[in-house]
């Protein structure tokens, strides 16, 4: 997994694996028994054989490394409404325990060299004053989960943000510094706020940034603005751009946006996700808050997808649309070329809720073909030619 809050200041190339040095052999007999090297002659890329003589190093294996590489994943909302709540307090026979609702999936988190989950809701400090929709205030212990099941950040700005106010969003971060989960989206200080968000993904420096469309009409305090990143595009390119300059390789933007239980993107969501993409400084964008999957589009050799649906909720039918049960794992996979760019593959694993339990499910064609057909659909839903993401099963 990912070494969270690594200094990728420092990561370089590696220099290439190998440079053949050579000699010249004697000359005829009565010559010079001097070494013989010719003048100035360039023996780069040169190796000794048996015989003593030289000959070219094979370029392929002299002179190159392997392509770097490495996979993130990201995934939909956690959304704890109070009878996810109290099942993980059946769960734990007394105490909070969501890590059987995870367990299922945990192994497809666990794979990557980093995954980034969308906390959406504020996190109590203690457990008390706990509520649900409208105003959130979920058991810390959800942190513990995240951990435990492989996650290794979490984006935290989203329209519940500000529900319990600057002092939940403090809780919030609190716990998850205390289970050793990066984060980004919401502060503490004007200081956290500005300073990028780096990661090490199998040696890649990697930066996650993260706004919300808005607070549910809670506004931001004048004198704290940094307490919660909301979307200005000049603002997010300029952070994408600072992101680089702090010696990321990779920028990867999450956006708390659209429309909820809409599963195609809205023109203001594809024309933020076109100026994004067009930046140099940003690589990919991944969507949330819709709380159904959305979209997906490929932009060049980029992606965006629109919304990732929810990863655990109690929505669904008959109070929200059947979709609101589907979310997806999205997976993907950056590898260096030649030239120095990232190609980009993406593969995505459904998943989805069951409310009896809010064990999330992998939804496969074998288990839960319903939801898995949903998922496909509405990844696909620009028309052939918009996505070419594979599903795993």
């Amino acid at each position: 997994m990912a070494v969270v809050g690594a200094n990728p200041a420092g990561l370089a190339r590696r220099a290439p694996l190998l440079v053949a040095l050579a000699a010249l052999v004697a000359l005829a007999l009565g010559a010079s028994a001097c070494a013989g090297q010719e003048a100035g002659r360039d023996t780069e890329g040169m190796v000794e054989v048996a015989s003593g003589g030289v000959r070219q190093a094979d370029p392929t294996t002299a002179t190159t490394r392997p392509p770097r590489t490495f996979t993130v994943v990201t995934t939909g909302d956690f959304l704890l409404h109070m009878p996810v709540q109290r099942k993980a307090l059946a769960y734990g026979g007394g105490t909070y325990d969501f890590s059987p609702m995870l367990a299922e999936i945990a192994p497809v988190i666990a794979t990557a060299d980093l995954a980034f989950c969308h906390m959406e809701t504020p996190l109590s400090p203690d457990d008390t004053d706990l509520s649900g929709y409208p105003m959130f205030n979920a058991p810390k212990e959800i942190a513990d989960a995240a951990a435990a099941a492989g996650w290794d950040a979490c984006s935290t700005a989203s329209n519940h943000s500000l529900d319990r106010g600057a002092k939940g969003i403090a809780a919030t971060l609190e716990q998850l510094d205390r289970v050793g989960l990066g984060h980004v989206g919401t502060a503490r200080s004007a200081q956290e706020a500005a300073t990028p968000d780096l990661h090490n993904a199998a040696g890649v420096a990697v930066a996650h940034l993260n706004y919300t469309y808005g607070t549910n009409g809670i506004p931001v305090p004048a004198d704290q603005p940094w307490l919660v990143n909301l979307i200005d595009l000049p603002r997010i390119l300029a952070d994408a751009r600072a992101a680089k300059a702090a010696g990321a390789e990779i920028v990867i933007v999450e956006m708390h946006w659209g429309n909820e239980y809409q599963q195609l993107p809205t023109e203001e969501q594809r024309t933020q996700a076109a100026a994004l993409l067009d930046s140099p400084d940003v690589d990919l964008v991944i969507g949330q808050h819709a709380h159904v999957v959305q979209a997906a589009e490929k932009r060049g050799a980029e992606y965006v997808i629109y919304g990732t649906g929810n990863l655990l909720s109690n929505q669904g039918a008959p109070d929200t649309p059947v979709p609101s049960q589907d979310g997806v794992i999205v997976a993907v996979t950056f590898t260096e070329q030649p030239d120095g760019s990232w190609a980009q593959a993406v593969r995505y694993s459904p998943t989805w809720v069951d409310r009896s339990t809010f064990v999330v499910h992998l939804a496969t064609p074998a288990t839960y073909p319903q939801s898995y057909e949903r998922t496909v659909a509405a990844l696909n839903g620009l028309g052939p030619g918009s996505f070419d993401g594979v599903p795993t099963s």
